[in-house]
């Protein structure tokens, strides 16, 4: 499945991989929220946990079609996931992104935290209350 993907922390505009991982593959980079999940302070990396109330601002990025089936290997390396493996930290899956600029939703790959690091998130991680890493160290 061909999708864009949503990136919310180190793969932004701006921040630390966007042009190691990025640059010069992309179509475009749209402003955008998640909903249905909440940010948590990670070891120098966010992470997008699945609870029902929170959102999470980002960018949806639409790859070069050239470029698509190279980047997904690369961002899945990047964020040591690997299908089925349990123990992944996170997990790539398909959630519905509303773009900032016309409110359209837009089907979109994600990094969610892997259940196991997202129990322990839960437990005692850090949320993000704005939702929003940007800029954050």
């Amino acid at each position: 499945m061909i999708l864009p993907f949503f990136v919310y922390g180190t793969l932004r505009p701006g921040e630390r991989n966007h042009d190691l991982f990025l640059r010069g593959r992309t179509l475009g980079e749209e402003p955008g929220r998640l909903r249905g999940v909440t940010l948590y302070e990670g070891p120098g990396y966010p992470y997008a946990v699945e609870e029902p109330d929170g959102a999470v601002s980002g960018e949806l990025v639409t790859a070069l079609p050239e470029a698509y089936p190279g980047l997904l290997t690369a961002l899945d390396r990047l964020e040591e996931y690997v299908p089925g493996d349990p123990r992944n930290l996170y997990e790539r899956v398909a959630r519905e992104v509303v773009r900032d600029a016309d409110r359209a939703v837009v089907r979109a790959w994600v990094y969610v935290a892997a259940p196991a690091v997202a129990a322990r998130l839960r437990a005692r991680g850090t949320p993000v209350g704005s939702g929003e890493w940007r800029g954050r160290r």
